[in-house]
């Protein structure tokens, strides 16, 4: 049982901290730097992201465990995978539009493009390869999306803060915002020594 425990929480660390989806992996880049002009917005994505990893990751492996791989059609995984996260991004965007309207609004073209978050699928793909159990995809997928909006909550932060300050013509914009996400990810590095 404790050997469980730990191997759960090795496993949150890992897939929050240490190998964050963005600043360790490169996934999800486009809703990371899009999404992230204002805190709530970017906490709003990271919700989202949350809910539609943590349910894709559960979702896509117990398919993988129970119809793909007994009937060998598991050449058909990504094609399945991406059908499930579609048809959870359209369950979530009905629901900010129907009770969220400020956030659904805010999040605008973003939020249907969380289809096509590489993170999505690469974390679903991830759980089939690793060989984690339903359990072990679903705290994965769950740590990956905390650690997703951990750094896009910190990079809105840092955008809020930096906005107005007195930035030299060429690094206004996004080479400051590239600038800020790359130390981002150095700082990252030093969860490593907690492997």
């Amino acid at each position: 049982m404790t050997d469980t425990i730990i191997g759960l929480l090795s496993i949150m660390i890992t897939a929050s901290l240490v190998n964050n989806v963005v600043l360790s992996q490169f996934l999800g880049l486009c809703p990371f730097l899009g999404v992230s002009r204002k805190t709530e917005t970017a906490f709003g994505m990271g919700m989202a992201c949350v809910f539609v990893i943590s349910l894709a990751s559960l979702v896509t492996n117990a398919i993988y465990k129970f119809i793909l791989s007994p009937l060998d059609l598991s050449f058909l995984q990504t094609i399945v995978f991406i059908m499930v996260i579609a048809m959870l991004v359209q369950f979530v965007e009905m629901f900010l539009k129907k009770f969220v309207v400020s956030l659904y609004q805010s999040l605008g073209v973003y939020l249907p493009l969380i289809t096509t978050n590489c993170a999505v699928l690469g974390v679903a793909l991830n759980n089939v390869t690793d060989g984690y159990s339903l359990l072990e995809s679903t705290i994965c997928g769950f740590a990956t999306a905390v650690g997703f909006t951990i750094a896009i909550v910190i990079l809105a932060g840092i955008r809020e803060k930096i906005q107005f300050n007195d930035i030299p013509k060429p690094f206004k914009g996004m080479p400051t915002v590239l600038l800020a996400a790359g130390l981002m990810a150095i700082a990252f590095t030093g969860f490593s020594a907690l492997r």
